[in-house]
């Protein structure tokens, strides 16, 4: 009997000075106390980004790589002894966007963050649903948030060839994208974007259309003056 309360008397210590964080090798089991459930309103925010990049940073560490945090995709959270974050996000690995998964566990009364897990998910050499957030294989143009960064990468490469048509000296400088509608293909995107353009002291209302195929690769298709006045 005294043997078995001094054995559960050394556990209970020996949890008492890992939770306080003077163990040397800490317990990483975890019991799942809690579902996962789906995040649908974090919205980007400072808190689940910051997890992002710490996920990225962590997984540089320990690998030697060089991936560069772009965003936070979709999270999910479970209840443990704090929260577990799971987490699709998308980092650039040389030049080329890739999504993966990280497992994060956080424990915010001790201000302490575990990576548990990093994978690589696949390329994005095609697009899906999630890209965009918007329906496959032709349904129809929806509307996307002007700031996504993949609406932005549109912008830009349309003004770019714009700028490689034109006649003029003078350069085009995007000043705003004042909507975005996109329809989703299995192997490519359309999008159809109003621009707000500048070029010298007179600006531009431009409606373009581009799609960008399974490779990446952005082409221009129509370009339309929407241009009322001068300013």
């Amino acid at each position: 009997m005294n043997r078995t309360i001094s054995v559960l008397l050394a556990l209970v210590l020996l949890c008492s000075i890992c939770e306080v964080g003077l163990c040397r090798y800490e317990i990483v089991t975890i019991k799942k106390v809690g579902g996962v459930s789906e995040d649908k309103g974090f919205e980007n925010s400072a808190e689940i980004e910051d997890l992002g990049s710490f996920a990225v940073e962590e997984h540089n560490k320990r690998e030697n790589a060089l991936l560069v945090f772009a965003r936070v995709l979709k999270v999910k959270e479970q209840v443990v002894a704090g929260k577990l974050y799971y987490l699709t996000l998308e980092a650039i690995d040389a030049g080329k966007k890739r999504i993966y998964e990280a497992k994060v566990w956080v424990k915010p009364w001790m201000k302490f963050r575990q990576l548990q897990e990093f994978k690589h998910v696949k390329d994005i050499s095609s697009f899906t649903a999630a890209d965009l957030g918007i329906l496959l294989d032709g349904l129809g143009w929806r509307e996307v948030p002007t700031h996504d960064p993949e609406v932005r990468d549109a912008a830009n490469a349309a003004v770019k060839t714009i700028q490689q048509r034109s006649n003029s000296l003078l350069p085009y400088e995007l000043l705003e994208i004042l909507q975005a509608k996109a329809e989703v293909f299995k192997e490519f995107v359309k999008y159809d974007l109003l621009l707000k353009l500048k070029r010298g002291i007179r600006v531009e209302k431009l409606k373009v259309e581009l799609h960008r195929n399974f490779n990446g690769n952005f082409v221009l298709k129509l370009v339309q003056d929407y241009t009322h006045d001068n300013v």
